[in-house]
């Protein structure tokens, strides 16, 4: 994408751009991306880090790494832990060291006894039930408090007794003092701080007061020299909040707050709240389960940091809200791994079989290539033994028509190797068919036979010169689009059952006993598969399925 078009795809580049050549902004540009450390980032926050890093580089600037740790109950420090991995794993690296609000707890209790030594601040009495009667509606003007009159001495003096820990939690609050009957209701005394006794990952138990978001987010970024402070609309009518805090305190400077619409999902849940609820469930393993839209699940099922970057830069940066549809994410991870993914050759459900006149002791080597279209990528050796293993569904005993793989006296080509013919079907004592007894035609490698057409291309591995392999074939999460839309109903509702379908002992090329490789294979005629090295044991690999190789989504589900 040009520069020019990157420009008219993303406002806010837009805005600085035109601001710097006006003169309105001078010096370096500065973002942060300040997420929560009370659960794992999925792909709605790619689009924010993606964004926040994305400015910085465009303008030479830099982009911090905050968390804005003011909720220690919530919080750990596994949460950040994997934040920084995601990040940097995307691709970005953050000025500096990592930064945490709470470096600023001093800083930010002294602010807050400046508002109230000029006034703009006191602590309340009224219990949560209260304030919210006190706080009024959309329509209706709220009303004061009955301490919004406090003396400043009295309001400095309860604000020291609550740091010291000599009242319980809830009791009080210190609250701005700005106008109850604002149409903004962000701006109707909200609260600054509130009493919770926890320790915290970072200070202990030096604090049991804790500073909300709305008061802890602008001095944060004020204190680090942010210029822009790029927010999701949710916070849009918060921002006269962040700019009457920053005018009413001695702030170093006045970042400047710019929202843009966040990144909803089709077929996807983005709340930490119910992610967490998926986990503690049982319906999903883990944060990092395939099957969850955090950055680390995406990891792990074989997504790579250039599709998802790829996938933000297409969906593009605006002020309209908005869901973009599942399809264009794998259509931006088929894009990347078609033209960088080795392939190799996996049989889901093995059918045994017998080439009859092919000597029992005999092997030879067929040299494929690692990528059909990238010669540089050179080849693999592959195994052609007597006994070969095919997919069961690659066999039809009375198939269709237009049937383009095998069935009785019916010829196909093995990928990259022999056409053979199927002579002989044989069954157990249930009935069930245990193995296809054929002929291959040694006179066709490479080649197209004499007198007749194969019937189709399968795929193939050596039965006994191949590994047993589990499969994960991971799906959509959910099979409504919008699964948290009804209001009266359960979002777990719509919980695909096929989300996961595990396939024991299939068998794959043998030099997937070991991958080593970083990007997800792609597994002919199947789609993309990824070695899920957390999951597999000694001799027993497990892969999960990135993508099929084309949306077959749309097709079965309409």
């Amino acid at each position: 994408m040009s520069a020019e078009s990157k420009k008219a795809h993303n406002f806010i580049l837009s805005l600085i751009d035109e601001a710097i050549r006006e003169g309105k902004h001078t010096g370096k540009v500065v973002t942060r991306f300040p997420p929560e450390p009370n659960g794992y980032l999925h792909i709605g926050h790619a689009k924010s880090i993606c964004l926040n890093f994305g400015i910085a580089e465009a303008f030479a600037g830099e982009c911090n790494l905050r968390f804005d740790d003011t909720n220690p109950e919530k919080e750990s420090q596994e949460y950040i832990d994997v934040i920084k991995q995601d990040v940097t794993w995307l691709g970005y690296q953050w000025a500096g060291d990592v930064r945490y609000a709470s470096d600023y707890f001093d800083a930010i209790y002294d602010f807050a006894v400046e508002l109230i030594q000029k006034g703009k601040a006191y602590v309340c009495g009224l219990n949560a039930e209260q304030m919210a009667e006190y706080r009024g509606t959309l329509r209706a003007p709220g009303r004061d408090s009955p301490f919004r009159d406090r003396p400043v001495d009295e309001n400095l003096a309860l604000f020291q007794a609550m740091r010291d820990g000599k009242y319980n939690n809830g009791e009080l609050v210190l609250r701005a003092k700005i106008d109850m009957a604002s149409a903004n209701i962000n701006l109707r005394d909200p609260i600054l701080y509130r009493i919770r006794y926890a320790d915290h990952h970072q200070t202990g138990d030096k604090w049991c007061i804790y500073p909300m978001y709305d008061f802890t987010h602008p001095i944060s970024d004020a204190l680090e020299g942010v210029t822009h402070s790029l927010c999701t609309l949710e916070f849009e009518d918060h921002r006269p909040l962040y700019d009457w805090v920053l005018e009413n305190i001695s702030s170093p400077c006045q970042p400047r707050q710019i929202e843009f619409a966040r990144l909803n999902l089709n077929y996807t849940i983005t709340s930490k709240r119910k992610l967490k609820r998926l986990v503690d469930e049982g319906h999903c393993d883990s944060w990092d389960d395939p099957r969850m839209p955090t950055l680390s699940g995406m990891r792990r099922r074989g997504y790579t940091p250039e599709s998802i970057r790829t996938f933000c830069d297409m969906v593009g940066v605006n002020k309209a809200g908005g869901t973009v549809d599942m399809g264009m994410l794998e259509h931006a991870i088929r894009e990347d791994l078609n033209t960088r993914a080795p392939r190799a050759m996996c049989v889901m459900r093995p059918l045994k079989v017998t080439l009859t006149n092919y000597p029992d002791d005999q092997t030879e080597t067929l040299t494929l290539p690692v990528h059909p279209q990238n010669p540089e990528m050179g080849t693999r050796d592959v195994p052609w033994t007597r006994t070969l293993f095919i997919d069961r569904e690659d066999f039809s005993e009375a198939p269709p028509r237009k049937w383009k793989r095998l069935a009785p006296d019916q010829a196909v080509r093995l990928r990259g190797g022999y056409v053979m013919t199927c002579r002989e079907v044989i069954r157990n004592a249930a009935g069930e068919i245990v193995e296809l007894r054929c002929e291959y035609d040694k006179a066709t490698l490479g080649v197209n036979p004499e007198g007749y057409k194969p019937n189709g291309v399968v795929h193939w591995v050596s039965a006994t010169d191949s590994v047993a392999v589990d499969i994960n074939q991971y799906d959509r999460l959910f099979n409504s689009e919008s699964p948290d839309s009804d209001k009266d109903g359960d979002f777990v509702e719509h919980l695909n059952p096929e989300s996961l379908v595990r396939l024991e002992g299939a068998r794959a090329e043998k030099s997937l006993a070991s991958p080593g490789q970083t990007l997800p294979y792609q597994f002919e005629r199947e789609g993309y598969f990824f070695f899920d090295e957390q999951a597999s044991t000694a001799g027993r690999p497990v892969f999960n399925r990135t993508v099929t190789l084309r949306d077959s989504w749309a097709k079965t589900n309409s």
